[in-house]
């Protein structure tokens, strides 16, 4: 998610930064995996998973989102399931956020930290009944998630139970998603589906399957995400196919999620999230609740309150931007920025996302740099492969959709 949405995954480069090298020996098989088989998708090895790469063109998948819709297959994303009397006051001692005061049938974008104030995670955290919440994990940090939740919550009256084997993940994405899902969905919940509002979920029969909708998603687009069982996950899929077929929407996959999330300036864990990296050098301060409280006005403590606390009013030693390239030469992550373009120029940063656009026309990235290169209008340049290539810092993020 997001609010950037969890959904990418860091087990593997992203898309963007070359196509990670496939294993399906060592892999997990997504409930779909049948279905990308017939439908010729290039698979890889991503996340411990063998997911779809793409099915025709990372430029046709991409742009069928941006323009009528996509679909795509997130099964390797983890659920965690917390439930109980102290379920959300143990997610307030577990997380940032103040998941305690999240409404039932809505949901939050968070982090979990540990205790230097470093994020293990980004997460979406539905809230589906009073005791009732399911944490949404990046695939290769389920583990990490797991482990650290069920150590988190001793001492709470809250049980976790990793659901993530038995859960398959769909999502529609784009200007054409509210259409397509709602002509699948059972007509007595189409009403429901369509009022749903942005970070928000509701029970649904689509495709007559039981599934959970959530307005969330992952590409700067409107969008859906369907959770269901995993034995359901193929009937889902074919008929949202079928239903979209007359809207434009194509399967899309890794390749085309990762270049929409760089133009929504939506951050990937492993490129703009690390342990290294707190929140508020990300410029995602706003979801840590330093203020956060319990029933009696008492401070509510959690995991890396302390160290997060002595980062809030600090300047950070670096800042998370956006880069408009000037050229042609699309950086990528792991390449040097340079103070100019001219011969030794000093080094102030590093990429950590970088693509061509395809909605822009021109190379995008983003970057951590120093501060007092920051701001926006302040050109700089990328060492792409030995060739100083000049780039302009820009706000984030470099796309938003039409309202």
């Amino acid at each position: 998610m997001s609010a950037p949405d969890p959904a990418a995954p860091a087990g593997a480069p992203a898309p963007t930064n070359g196509d990670p090298v496939s294993d399906p020996t060592a892999d997990v098989l997504s409930p779909l995996h049948d279905e990308h088989v017939a439908l010729g998708a290039a698979l890889t090895s991503f996340a411990g998973w063998q997911m779809p790469l793409r099915y025709t063109s990372d430029l046709a998948e991409h742009t069928a989102v941006r323009t009528a819709a996509g679909l795509f297959d997130l099964s390797h994303m983890g659920e965690l399931e917390v439930t109980g009397p102290q379920a959300g006051s143990a997610l307030d001692a577990a997380l940032v956020g103040h998941l305690s005061a999240l409404a039932e049938g809505r949901a939050r974008y968070t982090m979990i930290v540990d205790e230097h104030g470093g994020v293990l995670d980004d997460l979406v955290v539905y809230r589906l009944a009073p005791e009732r919440f399911v944490v949404v994990a990046n695939a290769s940090n389920v583990a990490v998630v797991r482990d650290a939740l069920r150590e988190r919550l001793t001492g709470f009256d809250a049980a976790l139970d990793d659901a993530s084997l038995r859960t398959a993940l769909v999502a529609v994405q784009g200007p054409r998603a509210e259409e397509i899902v709602a002509s699948a969905t059972e007509p007595a919940d189409v009403d429901a589906v369509r009022a749903l509002k942005y970070y928000a979920a509701v029970p649904a029969t689509v495709a007559g399957l039981s599934a959970l909708v959530a307005r969330t998603g992952y590409t700067g687009e409107d969008g859906f995400e369907l959770f269901v069982d995993a034995a359901d996950a193929p009937a889902l899929w074919r008929a949202l196919l079928a239903a979209g077929a007359p809207h434009g929407l194509v399967p899309a996959g890794l390749s085309a999620r990762d270049s929409l999330r760089l133009e929504a300036g939506m951050p990937l864990y492993g490129n703009e999230l690390d342990s290294t990296t707190t929140p508020y050098d990300a410029g995602l301060g706003r979801v840590v609740r330093l203020d956060k409280t319990d029933a009696d006005g008492d401070p509510l403590p959690f995991v890396g309150r302390d160290a997060l606390a002595g980062r809030a009013d600090s300047q950070p030693a670096r800042v998370l931007v956006g880069l408009q390239g000037l050229g042609r030469r699309a950086a990528r992550h792991g390449y040097p920025v340079l103070a100019s373009a001219e011969a030794g120029a000093a080094h102030v940063g590093t990429v950590t996302s970088g693509a061509p656009s395809p909605t822009l026309g021109h190379p995008v990235a983003m970057a951590y740099v120093t501060p007092e290169v920051s701001a926006p209008g302040t050109e700089l340049a990328v060492d792409v492969r030995g060739r100083a290539e000049p780039v302009r810092v820009v706000p984030l993020p470099f796309y938003r959709r039409p309202r």
